[in-house]
């Protein structure tokens, strides 16, 4: 066995062996400094659970009685001086935005091996994974019109005319399940992949030859409508933002217009089910994140419950490690990739109660896409909740790192020695700031969807009704949310 592989060996032993006679013990989710719950968890849990019944009972009060579907309110800003300036940076930007992806590559390929030093690593998955959604959030979906992929293409269209148009036309059939199924695969390079530089500034290369190869096939306003991934979620996050920003094309003009904050939710909706699949995988994956770090995840397989590995290896898990690593990487890879339709056979199930209760005729397909945007306010919390921690602790890092990319002891700009200390607020403030931001983005779901059933069904009873089953299974996400919290750690990122 190659020395490499050697120490891994031996380091996924120690893990393995510390988490099996871990104590239990709360902790504040990627804090990684163990903190004393000030009363048990399952207080919170039901806390939790009795604020949500509170916010059904008062949905059910405030909303009142059946409703037309809502109509879209805007104030229409396409025109104003505030759009005209905007207009001016765009090609700025867009620029902009081509060349920091060429610096994160070069970075990856060039730059300094030390991930905590490395530009690339630093901009792409803090500043730009991290905190660009919350940036769509409040300025709304803007990375249409910086999409450097984007960029990238028109550029190729101005010497290879004709690039951007298609060689065929998009199969409608195929919704968004191309930009999932690229999700995912982000998802799983985030989760397994090695974590080095170069390994980031491959993924950044075959991605982007991958945007130009998908434009030359199908057209640049299918792929960036159906498939490339980062354009599908940060519209989806969009929808809860109080601006409604669309870049246009050919058939559609440009627009820029303010709302009510959430009303996207309730004034749009899914039009094939991958977009639901899709909704429902930005949840399910970073609940995985933060579960497949928990000591109770780690032991489901190490400890081999079933005695089924043993059996196989004729030996414990532990002393069978350096063969079961592969296989445990496999296990969480399917784990990972089955999470969407997990959440989805929940969310069905309770539509089917939801039908069941009311006698509506209304299709579940229908009624799941139905209620499917207002599932995206709890993932945008889980999100939130699990990572940022890891913004206050390393975002700000990029302050120093613009002036040394390569790390090569550089000072551009003068600020290499600006803001290299993580932000630590006290661990009691971060756990109870998650568990509010969990129960406000299931509250902002409870009155959401109660917003829409009264759009779907003809009488008050029944819109509360359909609403008990979303009820309990906003109920038992929460819980199950607040429980990995909680959950003492076992991983260590190079964040």
């Amino acid at each position: 066995m190659a020395p490499g592989a050697t120490r891994r060996v031996y380091v996924y032993a120690g893990l393995i062996s510390t988490t099996l006679l871990m104590p239990a013990a709360a902790q504040a989710h990627g804090i990684g400094a163990l903190y004393n719950l000030p009363v048990p968890l399952w207080l919170y849990g039901w806390s939790a659970a009795a604020t949500l019944v509170l916010s059904f009972m008062m949905a059910g009060l405030v909303l009142g009685g059946p409703r037309e579907p809502a109509q879209a309110r805007f104030l229409d800003i396409s025109a104003g001086r505030f759009a005209w300036a905007l207009r001016q940076l765009v090609p700025a930007l867009r620029l902009l935005g081509v060349l920091v992806l060429l610096l994160c590559i070069a970075a990856g390929f060039v730059g300094s091996r030390d991930p905590a030093r490395n530009f690339g690593l630093t901009f792409f998955w803090v500043t730009f994974a991290l905190l660009f959604p919350y940036l769509t959030l409040l300025s709304g979906n803007f990375f249409a019109a910086l999409n450097p992929w984007r960029t990238l293409a028109d550029g190729l269209e101005r010497v290879w005319k004709g690039w951007t148009r298609g060689r065929m036309a998009y199969p409608a059939g195929l919704g968004h399940w191309p930009a999932l199924a690229m999700y995912l695969g982000f998802v799983w390079f985030e989760l397994f992949g090695n974590g080095h530089p170069v390994s980031l500034a491959v993924f950044l290369t075959g991605y982007s030859l991958l945007n130009l190869l998908g434009v030359w096939l199908v057209g640049a306003s299918a792929w960036f409508q159906y498939c490339e991934f980062f354009s599908v979620l940060f519209r989806l996050i969009a929808l809860l933002g109080p601006i409604d920003y669309q870049r246009g094309d050919a058939l559609t003009p440009r627009r820029l217009r303010l709302r009510w904050p959430c009303s996207g939710l309730i004034t749009e909706r899914p039009k094939h089910l991958s977009t639901l699949v899709f909704a429902l995988a930005m949840l399910a994956t970073t609940a995985f994140d933060g579960l497949k770090a928990t000591q109770w995840w780690v032991s489901v397989f190490w400890s081999d419950p079933t005695g089924l590995l043993t059996l196989w290896q004729g030996a414990s898990p532990f002393q069978a490690s350096a063969t079961l690593l592969p296989w445990y990487k496999l296990w969480e890879s399917l784990w990972l990739l089955m999470a969407p339709f997990v959440y989805l056979g929940a969310y069905l199930l309770a539509l089917s109660l939801a039908r069941w209760f009311t006698g509506t005729p209304r299709p579940i397909r229908e009624l799941a896409l139905d209620f499917g945007y207002s599932l995206l306010p709890i993932a945008l919390a889980y999100h939130i909740t699990h990572y940022t921690t890891l913004v206050l602790a390393h975002g700000l890092k990029i302050v120093s790192l613009i002036s040394d990319p390569f790390g090569r002891k550089w000072d551009l700009f003068g600020t290499a020695h600006w803001l290299r200390a993580p932000i630590l607020p006290d661990v009691s403030w971060i756990w109870h700031g998650q568990v509010m931001l969990i129960l406000l983005g299931h509250i902002l779901s409870v009155f959401i969807a109660h917003r829409v059933a009264l759009q779907l069904f003809p009488t008050r009873r029944d819109a509360m009704l359909s609403q008990v089953p979303m009820l309990i299974l906003m109920i038992g996400l929460t819980v199950s949310g607040l429980w990995i919290l909680a959950q003492p750690l076992t991983e260590l990122r190079w964040l």
